[in-house]
This record gives C-alpha cells, sequence and structure tokens, in this order.
C-alpha cells in the first residue's frame, strides 16, 4: 500500500493534496515480539514495519505522511452536524 503524502510546496503550487506515493515499498513481521513475558506454551505476537522510498521535489519543503487519509477532529464535528442537521438522516 502506497503511503500518503501532502507537501506544502506541492499543494501551493499545483493544488495537489494528499495523494499515494513512494516506492520500493516493503511490510513485513520484523521480529520484535510482543508480550515478551507470555507463558511458555503460547504463541508470540509480532510487530511489524513499513518501509518506503520517497524523492523529495521541492527544496526547503515541509511534507507530511501517513499510513491513511488523515481525519481531524474539526472534520468529524463538521460531517455530525451536517448529518443531525439533514432531516431525512
Amino acid at each position: 500500500m502506497k503511503i500518503l503524502v501532502y507537501s506544502e510546496k506541492k499543494a501551493a503550487a499545483r493544488d495537489i493534496g494528499w495523494h499515494r506515493a513512494g516506492t520500493k515499498i516493503f511490510y513485513y513481521q520484523n521480529g520484535v515480539r510482543k508480550d515478551e513475558k507470555k507463558p511458555t506454551g503460547g504463541t508470540f505476537k509480532s510487530y511489524y514495519t513499513h518501509t518506503f522510498t520517497y524523492e523529495f521535489e521541492y527544496p526547503d519543503d515541509t511534507v507530511y505522511f501517513a499510513y491513511c487519509y488523515p481525519y481531524t477532529y474539526t472534520d468529524m464535528v463538521e460531517d455530525l452536524n451536517k448529518i443531525s442537521s439533514d432531516q431525512v438522516k
């Protein structure tokens, strides 16, 4: 799954918001175990690592990365207000 990227300079120059980008994308079990003190006989769960390569397009840019599209508290409040004010819903 490609990572989501938001570049402040790209958004200003080309009106491009959050978009999927990146290459050499890997998601794998990394061998770090959860619950190391689990009783014997049980199975251990592991942590996973997500790696990717990203080539920055603009110098001195601020770039944000996300695994999924951000959904802010403000977005939620606006959506709930729209739903609650709709007589049909």
